[in-house]
């Protein structure tokens, strides 16, 4: 199939779904087709007459966050318009890392599944599934790659990403994604246990210490909305996607990851202590009202992790309040690794549409 316009939407918090977006687009600019490039940023709407055109081709670009698509783009599929026999493709950008002269890939998990399958659902055609290992942003994990790896990955991406924009408009198929489909249905647990718990603990896991000038940077830019200024600085709520955007762009790097005490007071003190009480209270009742030990052991869990959100939710109003105190702010610095100088900040992507004069 020739394809007279196409439409990519892209979500991202440093720039690499948006370079896979523009890479793609690139392409289609220089065979002359019609396409527009399109940013989800909190409520992005789907314009009518987009939908009505002939011979179109949508593209979605996301990261993978827990091995999932990322919750904003996933929650856009799901409330796209249904189109019969429109072709569709799939970028997910994943971790990509580099050891010595070997990229190492990503994992994808529900990433492209998923989409995938709502979007047949709704009637589409999907003719493409890529992911594209593209540098790990996840600063509160590992420090950022150094500027020339990233260059190097940015490079094999760009390649990869042309390759197969050509493949797709020249009315050819392409599921690389699907080379990996055994260990990504191997992963599924973890998958469904971040989109429904993990992603709002991590959530609370940032913080900004007393270097934090209120400049609301990082407010604004949020893509979805998720921070707002209380007491002169960030407070994150748990619409939080962890897309790393505030932290590695704030000027003044003061957001960071409050890694001991997320440790000990989180998952410790308000999580594992009140379990285990939890647990030897109702375990009894709970087996003796559903007779399936496995069944009634996994519901326990459940609530556990369902009574632990609202606890993890105070714990972080408690330490944003107790952070006006110097002596725990300098804490909470001290032992986030992400203050270290040796902790760096994952800026390739950004740095390189601002230089390209991308907006």
């Amino acid at each position: 199939m020739q394809y007279n316009r196409v439409i990519l939407y892209y979500f991202s918090g440093t720039g690499n779904a948006r370079a896979s977006a523009y890479w793609f687009a690139e392409v289609a600019h220089e065979r002359n087709i019609d396409c527009e490039v399109i940013q989800l940023y909190r409520k992005t709407e789907v314009n009518p007459e987009c939908i009505a055109d002939e011979k179109k081709l949508f593209g979605f670009f996301f990261p993978t966050h827990g091995f999932n698509a990322a919750p904003a783009m996933l929650k856009f599929i799901w409330h796209f318009p249904r189109m019969k026999n429109t072709a569709v493709l799939l970028v997910n950008t994943r971790a990509g890392m580099k050891v010595s002269k070997l990229f190492a890939p990503g994992l994808s998990g529900l990433a492209q599944i998923l989409p995938a399958i709502i979007l047949i659902v709704k009637g589409f055609t999907v003719v493409g599934m890529q992911p594209m290992d593209l540098p790990s942003n996840w600063i509160s994990i590992h420090p950022g790659l150094k500027e020339k790896v990233a260059e190097s990955i940015f490079k094999r991406c760009e390649r990869i990403t042309k390759q197969f924009a050509n493949r797709i408009l020249d009315g050819g198929t392409k599921y690389k994604a699907l080379i990996s489909i055994p260990i990504d249905l191997a992963i599924i647990p973890i998958s469904v246990g971040y989109y429904c718990f993990g992603r709002f603990f991590l959530a609370k896991t940032f913080i900004s210490t007393k270097d934090c000038n209120g400049c609301a940077i990082c407010e604004t830019q949020c893509p979805v909305g998720a921070i707002s200024m209380k007491q002169g600085r960030p407070f994150w709520s748990f619409n939080c996607e962890s897309c790393m955007k505030c932290m590695n762009n704030c000027p003044t790097k003061a957001i960071q990851t409050a890694h001991l005490y997320n440790f000990i007071l989180w998952y410790l003190i308000l999580a594992i202590i009140p379990s285990l009480g939890f647990w030897v209270l109702f375990e009894k009742q709970c087996l003796e009202l559903i007779e399936n030990e496995w069944l009634a052991s996994n519901l326990l869990s459940v609530i556990l992790y369902t009574i632990s959100l609202p606890a993890v939710a105070l714990a972080y109003r408690v330490l944003h309040f107790a952070t006006r105190w110097k002596w725990i702010d300098d804490f909470d610095k001290y032992t986030s690794l992400t203050s270290y100088w040796f902790w760096r900040r994952y800026k390739y992507g950004l740095k390189l549409f601002r230089k390209e004069g991308v907006k």
